[in-house]
């Protein structure tokens, strides 16, 4: 097993270490991440697949079923959708969305590039994606894949996690900075 860099230690990235692998050793990473993309936009746009991946009570079958039925319509390659499978037959839908964001950390690794965390208030075009990545890139010396959040919270701005390092430019931060320094 390849040095997943901590990733390995929860029972998320033990799931995503061995799909990564098995994309890895098939060829398939691409296709694979791509399959978890739609995945991770079901699980931000229905409520109806985000109920099938966390509900306690649905049993094994009827979570193989739901998945099954999901698989097709979203395209899934062959090695996502038997994944999908795995985890409804072990009761553990409730990972996917670790599964998924730990697998892009690997592919990134794969691929020779950092990954950063960018939360932002609304949902970022592609081309401000592809800028977020050249100003990134230019900062960190490397290519950076991007994980995108949406967090209304944030009122706008950006928050921007690499590994460790957090560059925090959002109006919520600022709000309460300046609140602080009226009280002092």
């Amino acid at each position: 097993m390849e040095n997943s860099g901590g990733i390995g230690a929860s029972l998320s990235g033990r799931y995503a270490t061995a799909l990564f692998e098995l994309a890895r050793d098939s060829k398939k990473i691409e296709s694979v991440e791509a399959s978890l993309g739609k995945l991770r936009a079901a699980l931000d746009q229905s409520s109806d697949f985000r109920a099938l991946t966390t509900s306690p009570v649905l049993s094994r079958a009827d979570a193989a079923k739901g998945v099954e039925a999901v698989a097709k319509p979203l395209g899934l390659d062959e090695i996502t959708a038997n994944f999908l499978g795995v985890l409804a037959a072990n009761r553990r839908l409730n990972q996917l969305a670790a599964v998924i964001r730990n697998f892009r950390i690997l592919a990134a690794r794969h691929r020779g590039e950092t990954t950063a965390e960018v939360t932002s208030a609304h949902p970022l075009d592609d081309d401000q994606v592809a800028q977020l990545k050249s100003q990134l890139k230019q900062r960190l010396g490397r290519d950076v894949a991007v994980e995108l959040n949406v967090d209304p919270t944030i009122l706008g701005g950006l928050v921007v996690r690499v590994g460790s390092q957090m560059i925090d430019s959002s109006i919520r931060t600022r709000l309460t900075s300046l609140a602080h320094a009226m009280k002092g």
